[in-house]
């Protein structure tokens, strides 16, 4: 789909006065859009112990099925999502649906571990359109509209999140665990539906070549070490959140017994974060976003240490307990990271955003993958252990954090 032909599709043509003026119907479908694509890579999550012996992969390297869809996720950030302030949009996030329902279909189909990886691989890079919708909506939103449109698409995005775990189990213990993958790609057809019909066009003019544009995007992790050093907090967090929620439903299933459906009802812990991401956004607007971050990490670890607790003593109600404050912990911290990046000079928003999420979902993946070889190799409580050594780690990086950075106010007045 091209430029010119999004432009010529009848009543999208943007305007300064329509720009401000999104209906009710638009943001809603943007952030089901959102949510959707989101969704895609947390599904298999939690039916790793299914999905594994069926495509023929072993327990020890069965992580990589997370662990792909994240670094693809990742690699869609740094090479996909910068190409929403370069080329038209509407046909941008159209392709990327439409790619997504493919990727889901060879997804859902898949007999053996190649054609299974390739596609949760590729379903990876193309929910990273995700990524896209939310400078969609900020650019064709008047000011005094911007932040309560972009509230409501990120609900949509973190609603997609919190609700794919426990949708994927309940689903699985339906009828399969092909079930939701099937479903996913039809909803994705729907939504690109609906998009061609709704979408008004945001054809952006960024001059530089695509290439100076992806350089431009790594080479902030260079220059500016604030994003540098919350990319690491966050990507070590993210780690240890991907290590409970990939270990923890195989723990629950095998050496607990249960079911899908009794995984889907644990999955629901995760609604934690979203309780309290507009809290933590409140405290860094106070100022507080370094002592916040700290709290953070050293909650995470803390409730890593209780999860793997919880595992060893067989205490459902421990694992429960974890779990939610991990993920507040989780939620916490990205809020508060995001706000500091975003308050940097000198750079626009989706590239700092591009290369703060690449390494998040880098290093998140690298958790996925870790935590099936530890768990299948040392256990449960080994593996909680790792997921508790991360954001220590972080909060011992974070407690060197300088309270002004002169090379980072240099390079915001060099650019």
């Amino acid at each position: 789909m091209s430029q010119s032909a999004d432009r010529a599709s009848p009543s999208h043509h943007p305007s300064p006065a329509g720009e401000g003026a999104l209906s009710g119907a638009v943001i809603v479908l943007c952030a089901a859009m959102c949510g959707a694509m989101a969704a895609n890579i947390y599904y298999a999550q939690t039916l790793i112990g299914e999905i594994a012996p069926q495509v023929g992969l072993s327990d020890t390297v069965s992580g990589l099925i997370v662990t792909l869809t994240q670094l693809g996720y990742g690699l869609g950030l740094m090479l996909m999502v910068p190409l929403a302030d370069k080329v038209a949009n509407r046909p941008l996030i159209i392709t990327c649906l439409l790619g997504a329902c493919a990727a889901l279909v060879v997804v859902a189909l898949a007999r053996s571990a190649p054609m299974f990886l390739a596609g949760i691989g590729v379903l990876g890079v193309l929910s990273a359109g995700a990524q896209v919708v939310v400078p969609y909506v900020a650019g064709l939103c008047a000011e005094d509209r911007r932040g309560a449109a972009i509230g409501k698409v990120m609900s949509g995005l973190l609603g997609g999140i919190l609700l794919a775990r426990p949708a994927a189990s309940f689903l699985a213990d339906l009828a399969g665990w092909r079930t939701i993958f099937a479903l996913s790609a039809v909803l994705m057809l729907t939504l690109a539906g609906l998009a061609w019909r709704m979408l008004p066009a945001r054809s952006p003019h960024e001059p530089r070549a695509y290439a100076a544009l992806i350089g431009s995007t790594a080479k902030l992790l260079v220059t500016r070490p604030m994003l540098r050093r919350r990319a690491i907090y966050q990507g070590l967090m993210f780690a240890s959140f991907n290590i409970l929620w990939t270990a923890t439903p195989l723990m629950l299933a095998s050496a607990m017994g249960l079911s899908q459906m009794h995984v889907a009802l644990f999955a629901l812990a995760g609604a934690g974060g979203a309780l309290v991401a507009p809290y933590a956004g409140k405290a860094g607007d106070r100022g507080h976003a370094r002592l916040g971050t700290r709290l953070a990490l050293a909650l995470g670890c803390a409730m890593a240490l209780l999860t793997g607790w919880g595992g060893s003593v067989g205490s459902i109600a421990l694992l429960v307990l974890g779990a939610f404050f991990l993920d507040v912990a989780t939620q916490c911290s990205q809020v508060l990271g995001q706000k500091v990046i975003y308050s940097l000079k000198g750079a626009t928003p989706g590239r700092l955003n591009s290369a703060y999420m690449t390494v998040m979902f880098v290093l998140g993946g690298g958790g996925a993958a870790l935590a099936t070889a530890v768990y299948h190799s040392y256990g449960f409580f080994a593996t909680m252990g790792i997921a508790a050594a991360l954001p220590a780690l972080a909060l011992a990086f974070a407690l060197t954090e300088p309270r002004a950075t002169a090379h980072e106010a240099q390079a915001a007045s060099q650019s």
